[in-house]
């Protein structure tokens, strides 16, 4: 069985650019403040929402292994 995330939009960051949309549309919405939140906060892992975390503009989403917390994104440096 493959990993398993937990997704995290930090509200008080997010632009709003939709950016996260754009690459992962099935895992995130904005809502009507254009405000970004995950449609599931506890998902597979997959690419498309490792690329929306990229592309974020402000680094707003995290994304940890579900259950151990280690951070997938942004990586601990």
């Amino acid at each position: 069985m493959g990993d398993r995330w937990h997704l995290e939009v930090d509200r008080s960051v997010c632009i709003g650019s939709a950016q996260c949309t754009h690459h992962a549309p099935a895992a995130f919405r904005l809502d009507s403040a254009r405000q970004s939140h995950p449609a599931d906060p506890e998902t597979d892992a997959n690419e498309q929402i490792l690329e929306a975390a990229e592309g974020c503009p402000v680094e707003a989403i995290m994304i940890t292994l579900l259950g151990s917390g280690e951070p997938v994104f942004p990586p601990e440096e």
